[in-house]
């Protein structure tokens, strides 16, 4: 998910905690792929969080380049305008639960449950700068739901992000690096840092969440093509709580917090048909 510790719930989800990191439609791909992949994580357990979420996740990899609805390495998406230099998509992403039992800032409180997040996104290209290089934008309003004990609106965020992405010939290896900001509004920033006066202790008190920056990112993906059908990821992202509208919560414990995962994807089956579409504004590579 764009927002906490990104890992998806499902497989064609998790790599959007990283990266987008997956070209258009194009005549000579297949229109779809299967596959299986294994990653292992290690982010914070919420923003500005002391402690850590690490796990070994086990998910299907599956790639589908329709015109319209796609599911690949930048997540499940559907595309309702595209040109040579903008596109429009509706898009999904996920983010792990962490339980609060396991976070001493959150000792008694509720557990943060599974987020779904969904929403349209801009993508702009800005300039084709030559041997597999790009620069591009992207401007991502999502809202968020909570799945736990039901599902429940946890409010929206937008979080514009400038990426510059560059590959090796034939799409050996790719490199992608971002820097974004995550603005939240007030109630996705409650999820987070707002205590309830029944939850208030001697060294916790009550806290009202206000609406903000929830946080600043810098990003580093890249992966490595080991066969046609063996691909290695991995992924480190370095966030910043300085400056965020809740900095004074007894919950916000760090200023900076870093993330990160490495994985491998296997795709054992691909169909003879091929994807039809030109490419547009999405990484130059496969």
């Amino acid at each position: 998910m764009n927002l906490l510790s990104k890992a998806a719930c499902c497989g064609c989800l998790i790599l959007s905690s990283a990266a987008s990191a997956q070209s258009s439609p194009d005549q000579s791909l297949p229109l779809w792929e299967i596959g299986v992949g294994a990653a292992a994580l290690s982010t914070p357990s919420y923003p500005a969080s002391d402690e850590r979420e690490s796990r070994l996740l086990l998910f299907p990899n599956i790639v589908y380049r329709g015109e319209i609805l796609r599911a690949d390495r930048s997540g499940i998406n559907a595309r309702l305008f595209s040109s040579d230099r903008a596109e429009l998509d509706v898009g999904f992403a996920g983010a792990l639960p962490s339980d609060s039992d396991d976070v001493d800032e959150r000792a008694g409180m509720p557990d943060l449950g599974p987020l779904l997040e969904f929403g349209p996104r801009l993508k702009v290209r800005l300039a084709d700068l030559g041997n597999n290089r790009r620069l591009r934008a992207e401007f991502p309003l999502r809202a968020v739901i909570e799945a736990r004990g039901g599902l429940h609106a946890r409010g929206y965020t937008f979080e514009p992000r400038l990426a510059y992405e560059l590959a090796g010939e034939r799409g050996l290896w790719t490199l992608e690096t971002n820097l974004s900001a995550v603005i939240g509004d007030r109630r996705i920033n409650r999820h987070f840092y707002e205590v309830a006066p029944q939850y208030a202790t001697a060294t916790r008190p009550a806290y009202a969440a206000d609406s903000g920056l929830l946080m600043t990112r810098l990003g580093l993906f890249g992966s490595r093509r080991l066969n046609e059908d063996v691909r290695l990821f991995g992924y480190l992202r370095f966030e910043s709580y300085k400056g965020t509208a809740n900095r004074d919560s007894p919950l916000h414990v760090k200023d900076s917090g870093v993330s990160g995962g490495v994985g491998v994807m296997w795709t054992f089956k691909r169909s003879s048909r091929r994807a039809s579409g030109a490419a547009t504004v999405d990484p130059v590579v496969q």
